[in-house]
């Protein structure tokens, strides 16, 4: 669906840091069937990952000194006061890493840690609002924080972006959270001993065992084999260069 607008606390934008911007296109164009938009030298070439010629999610180099950071998507929460959340991210316990600054005529930016560990990013719309399409096949639809200590993360985002609501979803040793902005439920949270703590993008697919296996025919790996959950199949992956995301289609028919 086309947005033109995010609540503040809501994910907004994803984007990579990668290697090879040219290997990184190939591997995403092939399975998502995105075109790309090099913003030029003066942005660093930041390239915008196009679906039907709207922007969904970008792809950079590593910036000078950054060439050792492992390869990740980052999410971007939504806020019309970046200042405001930034004091309150260092308030609270999480680590400013990066900004606040300016992105041209885009918006305003900065990127932090919360006290678990995760990085997550956080965008002030201008120009660029952030992700033009969400939810359907080739773009973001669904972004969840794995964290190995939900309490400390859900008293965290919930003072610094003002989290409406934390429902829990999950059952027994399954530690699962929905949090909300507004109406609007917008992003998850997993405890889990098992994993780092980072944000996790799920892109959506039409049909998420093709689209496994053309992740591995793109030189990229399956972590986690596609499977049934009540909100839709999913499968955890990794490109070419290591990096982590998600998979998310329909239930398998049958």
């Amino acid at each position: 669906m086309e947005r033109t607008e995010y609540p503040d606390g809501a994910p907004c934008w994803v984007d990579a840091t990668v290697p090879e911007l040219e290997a990184a296109q190939r591997f995403y164009g092939g399975l998502f069937g995105w075109e790309f938009a090099d913003q030029g030298s003066e942005a660093g070439h930041y390239t915008m990952c196009l679906l039907n010629s709207v922007p969904v999610a970008g792809l950079m180099p590593p910036q000078p000194g950054g060439e050792t950071v492992p390869p990740l998507w980052m999410t971007y929460l939504s806020t019309h006061d970046l200042d405001a959340v930034v004091h309150a991210v260092t308030h609270h316990g999480g680590k400013v890493m990066m900004g606040p600054m300016d992105v041209m005529e885009a918006g305003r930016m900065a990127i932090a840690a919360d006290p678990t560990g995760a990085g997550f990013g956080m965008w002030q719309p201008g120009a660029h609002v952030g992700a033009g399409r969400w939810a359907e096949p080739g773009a973001a639809a669904w972004n969840e924080l794995i964290t190995p200590d939900g309490a400390t993360a859900d008293a965290f985002y919930e003072a610094v972006f003002g989290y409406q609501e934390q429902r829990q979803v999950g059952g027994g040793d399954f530690d699962y959270s929905v949090w909300k902005a507004g109406d609007e439920q917008v992003c998850g949270r997993w405890q889990t001993q098992d994993l780092p703590p980072q944000w996790m993008a799920y892109f959506r697919v039409t049909e998420t065992d093709e689209a496994a296996r053309k992740v591995t025919e793109l030189l990229g790996r399956v972590e986690h084999e596609p499977r049934d959950t009540p909100y839709g199949r999913i499968s955890h992956v990794l490109d070419p260069f290591g990096a982590p995301f998600s998979l998310i289609g329909p239930l398998k028919e049958g």
